[in-house]
């Protein structure tokens, strides 16, 4: 059967990046998100996407988060962090927001795939997803029958629940909490 085929060599896929993701940089991470005043979080694409619920999330937590390109984005600062995704490491723009960022002062952190390409490099914080992304260029990765950066873009979501988990633990929170800071106009 195709279907019980494909979700097993996902399945193992998934266990394959979880068995080689570094937690020190999970850790520098999760110090980064407690450490700052607000967070401004951004990513590309489908990396992108797993990035805002990240950011739902952080808001969940209790964090002022935004989505770097809202309107109603204010002015970064000195104590904010700044959080890119950036899978190859190689996003134009993305190293542009990057440098603009730095120039407030605030922290960066990048979630990539790629950690020795230009952007996560010049990171304070460099988290090293080691999942087969679109263009990237360490042999590190876990490699994917999947097609183009399947395997690392599915692989955020369930990262960024799990640090989501970790976080709150760590900053004594409970899932009650955190509900009561959902939207409630639904």
């Amino acid at each position: 059967m195709m279907y019980q085929q494909l979700y097993e060599m996902v399945l193992k896929e998934h266990r394959k990046v979880f068995e080689a993701q570094p937690v020190e940089d999970l850790e520098a991470l999760m110090e980064a998100v407690k450490g700052a005043g607000r967070i401004f979080v951004f990513g590309a694409g489908r990396e992108g996407i797993a990035a805002r619920s990240f950011a739902m999330r952080l808001m969940h937590l209790g964090k002022e988060t935004h989505w770097l390109l809202d309107d109603t984005v204010p002015g970064m600062h000195e104590g904010d962090l700044f959080l890119a995704v950036n899978g190859s490491g190689k996003i134009g723009f993305i190293d542009y927001f990057l440098d603009q960022a730095q120039k407030t002062g605030a922290k960066v952190a990048v979630i990539t795939g790629a950690p020795k390409e230009r952007t996560p490099s010049q990171a304070d914080v460099n988290v090293f997803v080691p999942a087969a992304v679109y263009k990237g260029t360490d042999p590190r990765v876990v490699w994917s029958e999947q097609p183009m950066g399947n395997l690392y873009e599915q692989h955020l979501f369930l990262l960024f629940d799990i640090l989501v988990m970790m976080l709150e633990k760590d900053m004594g929170l409970t899932h009650d909490q955190m509900e009561a800071r959902h939207r409630n106009v639904e």
